[in-house]
């Protein structure tokens, strides 16, 4: 069943394994020739079920393989290469290690046929990618880190607690598929929530901004390219037509829009702004007719390569002059002009400028609610586009390259256009950009369903100029009301800090106090009762209460200490261990 398949991400966790083996003038080749065989070997699969290993009482599909999964493998796996190409100056061989098991747990979750086997990449994906936030080793990095990986493993404690109660009361059915949304049963939710927590669904979106803002310069473009779209994949295969998702769709294109407006850094505005294409996507996904998962597919495709143009020319930016704040920054076209244009190339894309890639891909998602008669949705997402060309289009272009130049002296003459590779990069995902926008062709082939649709009508092009044009001249009425300023926007990661802190105060205050005082009935009661009950609390007390609160301290000082130690220069394959054992299993279940 294996001899004519090879797994894509089996060739990405053995080139990982292999990097440190490879040094000198074989190295750089390495980083290509590995993404660029996974690339071939998505292009060559053909449609079937393959990799089915019996396991347990279980039979595990590791490769279901059709016109849904090819779209996303093929994408995804294009931009494994060109992430790695902006990234090959980096030494660092962890780096590296890390991001391609990422793009190693994403495949496995695209080809994946059953829930076991998509858990088990889905939680590869998490612990391989915090080590790109890790690997930065900035003053934020290691609780932005931390926040990080709690929160993606609730979402994953959802999933599996879905998938389990799924399979008890189907019957043992592990298939992962359409899952039933029109008689939802509460699997059906707790699997959804697993899913749209990676998709950054408000109000379980706010650890995308902290962490790809904080990520490593090439860490960052390969976040913002896998986790929220592999969401999008897996809810385009279960969950097509749930009703649900069209408002928190339309909730996620408005939020991130109002919320990357009022960013001072640009990788977090980028970073909000990946909160509201993904709500398209969600949406389409939701309205759930041929035409509409088209439109999701189509623009995750396209938004997977110009929203990792866009990360790359500003990860450019910060990696000459050590700035990402655009109130630290200004003028700066005179000194990467190469970023300027690929970045303004990444910009129109994503406003939907026509000749651009999102021009024909967002609009097949508004085109399917009209469709549907939704019209609610359907013009509160072309409202969001409007926002996306002020802020992404606009702003980030201006107040970089031109607008008021507020860089030091030191920012100044740091500022140079990016390495070789970094240009390349840039200019391979600028020219798919144009591409895709000019041949709808080589796109439109690859989607799921047969649907025909036309983008370049006058109506829509007379449509969309408009919408431009206002945006842009709003933008420089209002331009100084606009220029960046550096504060803080208060987002839905103040309940989770506050909670901490409420969690705090109860075991310290309360809990304590409790326990101080039964302490003291333990000691002066001379009544048998009391001294039964006072046992009993203190018996209670030491293995539950403290047991959990000291075994947890205990754990996060080990895993600071790890933490420590990376940023220290040291173990620098060691902090690998959890992550490589969990390739070596896969390895070990393909090859079984």
């Amino acid at each position: 069943m294996m001899t004519d398949f090879m797994h894509p991400a089996l060739i990405m966790i053995i080139g990982a394994l292999l990097l440190p083996l490879f040094r000198g003038p074989a190295r750089k080749p390495y980083l290509v020739i590995v993404p660029l065989l996974s690339f071939i070997n998505v292009m060559q699969l053909e449609a079937g079920t393959y990799g089915i290993i019996q396991f347990l009482d279980w039979h595990l599909i590791f490769g279901r393989v059709d016109r849904l999964s090819q779209v996303f493998g093929y994408i995804m796996t294009l931009m494994c290469i060109i992430g790695t190409i902006y990234g090959m100056h980096e030494d660092e061989d962890a780096q590296h290690i890390a991001a391609w098991l990422y793009v190693a747990g994403a495949l496995g979750v695209i080809y994946c046929g059953d829930y076991i086997t998509l858990f088990l990449f889905w939680e590869l994906m998490a612990f391989a990618s915090v080590f790109l936030v890790w690997f930065r080793r900035g003053p934020n990095s290691r609780a932005t880190g931390y926040r990080y990986i709690l929160v993606h493993t609730a979402g994953g404690l959802f999933l599996l607690a879905g998938f389990v109660l799924r399979y008890k009361v189907t019957g043992g059915d592990l298939s992962f598929g359409p899952i039933g949304v029109d008689s939802p049963q509460l699997y059906t939710y707790l699997i959804m929530i697993g899913f749209i927590l990676n998709a950054a669904v408000p109000p379980f979106h706010a650890w995308l901004p902290d962490a790809y803002g904080e990520a490593t310069v090439g860490g960052a473009v390969f976040m913002c390219a896998f986790t929220t779209k592999t969401a999008v994949y897996t809810l385009c295969r279960g969950f097509a037509g749930m009703d649900i998702l069209i408002p928190l769709g339309v909730c996620m294109a408005l939020y991130g829009v109002v919320y990357a407006v009022l960013e001072n850094d640009t990788r977090r505005l980028l970073a909000y702004h990946i909160i509201s294409q993904v709500g398209y996507m969600v949406a389409g996904v939701g309205i759930g007719t041929e035409m509409a998962i088209n439109g999701t597919c189509a623009h995750a495709f396209a938004h997977i390569l110009y929203k990792g143009l866009l990360f790359m020319g500003c990860g450019s930016v910060l990696y000459m002059t050590g700035k990402s704040k655009f109130s630290e920054l200004g003028g700066l076209y005179k000194k990467m002009p190469l970023a300027f244009v690929f970045t303004l190339i990444g910009g129109l894309s994503i406003s939907a400028f026509p000749l651009f890639s999102g021009f024909v891909s967002k609009s097949m998602i508004v085109a399917a609610g009209f469709h549907e008669h939704m019209l609610w949705p359907a013009f509160l997402l072309t409202l969001a586009s409007a926002g996306t060309f002020l802020h992404t289009g606009l702003k980030v272009p201006y107040f970089i390259w031109f607008g008021k130049n507020n860089c030091s002296e030191e920012t100044w003459e740091k500022a140079a256009d990016p390495p070789w590779n970094m240009n390349v990069a840039m200019g391979a995902a600028a020219f798919l950009c144009i591409f895709i926008g000019c041949y709808t062709p080589y796109l439109f082939k690859m989607l799921p369903y047969p649907v025909h649709y036309e983008p370049y009508t006058a109506y829509h092009l007379s449509e969309s100029l408009q919408i431009l044009l206002f945006t842009a001249l709003g933008f420089f009425l209002l331009i100084k009301k606009l220029a960046p300023e550096p504060t803080i926007s208060i987002d839905m990661d103040w309940p989770y800090r506050m909670g901490g802190r409420a969690f705090l105060w109860l075991v310290k205050k309360p809990i304590q106090f409790v326990d101080n005082c039964v302490s003291e009935i333990y000691n002066l009661a001379g009544m048998r009762p009391l001294m039964i009950i006072s046992r009993f609390w203190s018996w209670f007390d030491w293995h539950a209460i403290d047991g959990v609160v000291d075994g947890t301290a205990r754990s996060v000082r080990n895993i600071g200490g790890v933490v420590r130690k990376v940023q220290s220069g040291q173990m620098q394959y060691n902090i690998f261990y959890g992550v490589t054992i969990a390739g070596v299993l896969i390895v070990a279940y393909m090859f079984s």
